[in-house]
């Protein structure tokens, strides 16, 4: 089992950017699976993006899609979360979450099993 730690969340202005990064205390981070979640106040956990175990592959959600990027650096037991233009709307607690290990080519939006405590994001108007 994984323990995750998320880091770099904080107050921005609209159309400012922020890094996220995940790190992963336990097993190597090596052929997990890594997703970001957030969770607007007031409303629902929403899928962000996630990255593949093998880094290859990636997905995003809408909302963040041009914007956002994830990437991880195995060697370093870390994952990250680059913001870029940020929105008012992308306010929230955003969570880092681990699945596998697993040798899928693909990521999924759901099955986490490992989640971290969550950095809040605040973005000013």
């Amino acid at each position: 089992q994984l323990h995750l730690v998320e880091s770099g969340g904080g107050l921005v202005q609209t159309g400012g950017s922020l890094r996220l990064s995940c790190a992963a205390f336990g097993p190597t981070l090596d052929r997990y699976e890594i997703g970001w979640f957030r969770r607007a106040p007031g409303k629902g956990r929403e899928f962000i993006s996630c990255i593949s175990g093998n880094g290859d592959s990636t997905e995003y959600g809408d909302s963040v899609k041009g914007r956002f990027t994830i990437s991880r650096d195995d060697a370093k037991n870390l994952a990250y979360l680059q913001m870029t233009n940020l929105r008012p709307e992308d306010t929230g607690v955003y969570y880092c979450a681990a699945k596998g290990p697993t040798n899928q080519p693909l990521c999924y939006t759901w099955g986490y099993q490992d989640w971290g405590q969550g950095t809040q994001v605040t973005v000013s108007s």
